[in-house]
């Protein structure tokens, strides 16, 4: 018995199993609809939060638009004059013109990003309110609900990718298109990711600096300008950006074994399924995920946290044994590609309870930030960036373990070593409908706080919102592990496979530390990252800055915010915070796409390979660093509001305010966009590396 046999007829099935998810997503929509959104008062405070996530999503998109309409008029050209792109794949399908079917796959790719984001933001824009009722009742009814709620964007997003690649290498039958619809996701999710996080801690820090600091008033009070724009960032940052940068991670692990499985396959029907194989664990992922979610449950009295990891756990325990069923009915699969899955479940779990270790309350590494915040913001920095530093090393080696296990494994069974590592890195996100749903949980609890403090609520509903909130915290860091450390995985993958068309396109990439292009290549790499980090760091605190100004002058102008007898404008600082974000897209997005070209036509493709291996190292060990000091410093300012050192207003709660005011452009902005910058430049120098090796042999 092969159950891999008929290698279209699993291109169906994860077409269904796509659809299922997509469908399930849809299903819990409507079934959170019906749930009681609570009192007038709570409504009209989530109207705000809605109408300005709706706004800036619809800003974003149009821009993204125009932008994916002229890359892919670019891609239509570029792969139409060059030939010889797809001299490797005899069997394509389609009679219209390569680059008319890459800048429709580009193009498709970049939709169902942006669906994905809106479908969870969508629904999280009306979970948050509903979570907020619920907590009225029970701690247990608000997790289910805004569990479930988040389970929207995590089955959507795996949803429509899985369709989205079966569907086109089914009908190309050619993993270079598929290439296509990936750097569409990548490109769209590096600027909604990027952009939603300057949005989302401009609002953020402006709001806490002047409101928490300045004022003194609590976090969520409805007397600062800010607070819409601060909840509406958690929609388009986290909600939105962050389902978009998962999309892209999901998507390019795939392709990525898929280019690599190309070269393996030569020409061979039999071999064909080496290329067709991520597909098939991401079909499995969905359906572990399905069955996973069930598992996520929290009775009165209990803490969120384990729940969740509980959920993790037992999905990758399903999809583990799903892998090795898989080997047991197909003769034909060999046992290295079984090792090298369990290798990416084993590591990415590692890793992302490392992230739990380093961000969670109950913790040594957020306590003792907590306890040294006593004597003030400076100790507090230093304590948080220190264990930031400590956080990356069991990550580091979990990938290293990840990435040997993974090569000679497939080396021992005789295939490509680095073909190991992509499978590695495709079932370490084939769980992703569980992990981004425990994401995705996180900015709608912590909007349902918002809710019931900003509408009276009540100390009681504020207590569980809270209760909530801080387990949302870990959960979106654990995420963040997944996807950085798949990312490194990936980018790995995505390596190999650039040499991989170099190679046949006739020229051979050599790396070598003695040459001087390669040199000059790594060093370019290697500095990419942190100049992108600054970049959007500093488009944080100059749009902060500008909103700072804004929410002294409401408070100077109109005394009677304070008072409680004025409203204030909220709208302005709504459109402060998405007019900055917006208008810092610009370099960053050239770094992502426009440099990587720049070194592979002017410096030659072995340039460009030290480029993208200078940008892998430095990028990974920047993004574990950022995500997990800056959910560590957040957690600890959340430790001291539970009453500990003081409670809130105290010096110690000042200090933490101070920390995570610095963390939060760490782990919403610049961190989580990282592991998306080195996937978007490692899929840009795949993708026109047919164009660059006919340069360069024009030019010898």
């Amino acid at each position: 018995m092969n159950i891999i046999g008929n290698l279209n007829a699993w291109l169906v099935v994860g077409i269904l199993a796509g659809l299922a998810s997509v469908g399930m997503a849809v299903y819990i929509y409507f079934w959170v609809i019906k749930q009681d959104p609570g009192s007038e008062r709570a409504r009209e405070v989530a109207g705000w939060i809605r109408s300005g996530a709706n706004a800036y999503l619809k800003k974003l998109y149009s821009a993204l638009t125009t932008l994916a309409v002229a890359i892919a008029i670019v891609i239509a050209i570029v792969f139409s004059i060059d030939k010889a792109a797809l001299a490797s794949e005899t069997d394509y399908r389609l009679a219209i013109p390569l680059g008319i079917v890459m800048a429709i796959a580009f193009v498709l790719g970049a939709l169902c990003s942006a669906v994905a984001g809106y479908m969870g933001m969508k629904v999280a824009v009306e979970a948050n309110v509903r979570t907020a009722n619920a907590a009225r009742t029970s701690l247990a009814e608000a997790f289910k609900l805004s569990f479930y709620s988040g389970s929207v964007l995590g089955l959507a997003m795996v949803g429509l990718a899985v369709v989205g690649m079966s569907l086109i290498y089914l009908v190309t039958n050619s993993a270079q298109a598929v290439l296509g619809f990936s750097f569409g996701a990548s490109t769209l999710a590096l600027l909604a990711k990027a952009g939603g996080g300057i949005y989302t801690k401009t609002a953020d820090i402006a709001a806490d600096l002047v409101g928490k600091v300045e004022i003194g008033i609590p976090e969520d009070d409805p007397r600062n300008p800010a607070v819409v724009a601060d909840n509406v960032g958690d929609n388009v940052g986290d909600v939105a950006g962050m389902g978009a940068d998962i999309f892209d991670s999901y998507v390019a692990s795939t392709v990525a074994v898929m280019l690599l499985g190309t070269s393996m396959a030569m020409n061979s029907a039999s071999n064909r399924m080496f290329i067709v194989l991520p597909l098939i664990l991401c079909t499995l992922g969905i359906f572990a995920s399905l069955i996973g979610i069930q598992f996520v449950k929290v009775k009165e009295g209990q803490k969120p946290g384990p729940a969740l990891n509980l959920g993790t756990v037992l999905t990758c325990i399903i999809f583990a044994v799903m892998i090795v069923l898989l080997k047991l009915l197909s003769p034909t699969m060999p046992w290295g590609v079984v090792w090298a899955g369990l290798a990416g479940i084993v590591a990415g779990v590692v890793i992302g309870f490392t992230s739990d270790f380093f961000t969670n309350e109950n913790y040594k590494p957020v306590q003792e930030t907590s306890k040294v915040s006593t004597s003030g913001s400076a100790i507090t920095i230093i304590t948080g960036f220190s264990y930031g530093l400590i956080s990356i090393l069991p990550s580091v080696v979990g990938i290293v373990i990840a990435t040997l296990v993974a090569f000679y494994a497939a080396e021992a069974s005789g295939l490509q070593g680095v073909y190991g590592i992509g499978i590695a890195a495709v079932s370490m996100l084939a769980i992703s409908g569980m992990i981004v749903s425990a994401d995705a949980y996180g900015p709608i609890v912590d909007n349902a706080r918002g809710i019931a403090e900003m509408s009276g609520m009540g100390e009681e509903v504020i207590e569980r919102a809270d209760v909530l909130d801080a387990a949302g915290n870990t959960a979106k860091a654990i995420t963040k592990g997944f996807s950085i450390s798949a990312a490194a995985l990936t980018v790995l993958a995505l390596f190999a496979a650039y040499a991989e068309v170099m190679s046949a396109h006739g020229v051979d990439v050599q790396i070598s530390l003695i040459s001087p292009m390669v040199i000059a290549g790594v060093l370019l790499g290697a500095i990419t990252p942190p100049l992108f980090s600054a970049l959007t760091m500093l488009a944080v605190t100059h749009n902060a800055f500008d909103l700072i100004e804004d929410i002294r002058r409401q408070f100077r102008e109109k005394p009677g915010i304070l008072a409680g007898s004025e409203q204030p404008d909220y709208a302005r600082g709504v459109s402060l915070a998405a007019h900055g974000a917006l208008s810092s897209l610009v370099l960053p997005a050239f770094l992502a796409v426009g440099l990587p070209l720049v070194v592979g036509f002017l410096l030659g493709p072995d340039a460009l390979g030290g480029f993208l291996g200078g940008a892998i190292f430095t990028g990974v060990i920047f993004a574990l660093l950022m995500s997990n000091a800056g959910g560590l410093w957040d957690n600890a300012k959340k430790y001291i509001e539970t009453g500990k050192y003081g409670g809130p207003g105290s010096e110690a709660h000042k200090a933490a305010v101070v920390g995570d005011t610095v963390g939060d452009p760490f782990k919403d902005t610049a961190g989580p966009s990282l592991n998306t910058l080195i996937t978007v430049m490692s899929l840009v120098a795949s993708l026109f590396a047919p164009v660059i090796a006919v340069f360069h042999l024009l030019g010898n």
